[in-house]
This record gives structure tokens, sequence and C-alpha cells, in this order.
């Protein structure tokens, strides 16, 4: 009896184990998700930032041009 109780116990707590370990897991899984997303997002925003500066260059040059005529 002293056994199987034992036996149970051991079996419960190993399941726990392996309920924590599969959560964890999972969560590790998602955080990785979020950062890869958070990078693409972050050069998206990058490119953005890029574009628009060289459009405002673009602008100032035209204006210089046209204040110069």
């Amino acid at each position: 009896m002293k056994r199987i109780f034992v036996f149970l116990a051991a079996a419960v707590l190993a399941g726990c184990g392996v309920e924590t370990a599969t959560t964890a897991a999972t969560a590790a899984a998602a955080k990785k998700q979020e950062i890869e997303q958070g990078k693409k997002t972050m050069e998206q925003m990058n490119e953005r930032i890029g574009q628009a500066m060289s459009q405002a260059q673009d602008r100032l040059q035209q204006s210089d041009e046209s204040a110069g005529k």
C-alpha cells in the first residue's frame, strides 16, 4: 500500500513538472514570435522613416531651386 502511494505521488508530481515545462515552452515560443514581429515592424518603420526623410530632402531641394530662379 505504501509503495502504491509513493508511486502515485511520484506520478502526480512528474505530471505537474511536464505541464509546467510545456507551459514554459509555449510561453517562450509566443515571446519569440512576438520579438520577431517587433523586429519586422521596426524594420518597416525604419524604411518608412527613410522614405519620408528622402521625400522631405527632395522637396527642400525643389524649393531651393525654385527660390533661386
